[in-house]
C-alpha cells in the first residue's frame, strides 16, 4: 500500500526518527498514521522511548475562560515534547483545566498545603472534639485525622472528584494518562481567576 509523503514528513517530525523509518513504520500499518505512532512506541524507537530519566520538564500551558467570568491557567508536565505534542496530551491538560475551573481546588496536592494552615485546621478540629466531649480520648487523633482529610479534600485538586467521572479521583485520571502515554505526567502549578472574587 502506498503512503503519502505528507504522512511521513508528519511521523519524522513527530517521533524524531528518520524519513527512511517513519516510511516502514506507515507501511507496517498499512498507511494507518495512528498504528504507525504504536508501532513506533513499541519498537522504542521515538525519542520518548530513549529517554532514560523520569523527570517531567516538557509539557505545555493550558487555558480556559468559562463565559468571561472564570479563567484557568495551567502548566501540565511530561518527559518528552514527542508526548507534549500528541492530542491525547493535549486533551489531558484541557480536561484538568476544565477541573479547575468547574472544582475551584486551592492546591495542587496535599504536599502544597502549608504546614501552619494544615496545623490551623488540625488544631481547630482537635478543640471543637475535646469540648464536645463525647469521644473517647484514644479515638480523638484518629477523628482528627479524619476531618483534617474531608476539610482539605475538595480543596487539593488530586484528592477531588473527577468532573467527568464521580468514581474517580483527579489522582486516579492522572494514573490514567500516565499508563497510556507511558510517561510520568505532572500537574506543576495553577491559577484559577474568578471575576469579582479576590484570593
Amino acid at each position: 500500500m502506498g503512503v503519502s509523503i505528507e504522512d511521513i514528513k508528519k511521523l519524522k517530525e513527530l517521533s524524531g526518527i528518520g524519513l527512511t523509518d517513519a516510511k516502514t513504520a506507515l507501511v507496517e500499518a498499512g498507511g494507518d498514521f495512528d498504528k504507525a505512532l504504536e508501532v513506533l512506541r513499541k519498537k522504542g524507537v521515538t525519542k520518548a522511548e530513549k529517554k532514560g530519566d523520569r523527570e517531567a520538564r516538557e509539557g505545555l500551558i493550558d487555558s480556559y475562560v468559562h463565559g468571561g467570568r472564570i479563567g484557568v491557567i495551567v502548566e501540565v508536565n511530561c518527559e518528552t515534547d514527542f508526548v507534549a505534542r500528541t492530542d491525547g496530551f493535549k486533551s489531558f491538560a484541557h480536561e484538568i483545566a476544565l477541573q479547575i475551573a468547574s472544582m475551584s481546588p486551592i492546591y495542587v496536592s496535599e504536599a502544597d498545603i502549608p504546614a501552619a494552615e494544615l496545623e490551623r485546621v488540625r488544631n481547630e478540629a482537635k478543640e471543637r472534639i475535646v469540648t464536645e466531649g463525647k469521644k473517647p480520648a484514644d479515638m480523638i487523633d484518629k477523628i482528627v485525622d479524619g476531618q483534617v482529610k474531608k476539610h482539605f479534600a475538595e480543596k487539593v485538586l488530586m484528592q477531588q472528584e473527577y468532573i467527568k467521572n464521580d468514581k474517580q479521583t483527579v489522582e486516579d485520571f492522572v494514573k490514567e494518562n500516565i499508563a497510556k502515554t507511558g510517561e510520568n505526567l505532572i500537574i506543576r502549578q495553577f491559577k484559577r481567576i474568578e471575576l469579582g472574587v479576590n484570593d
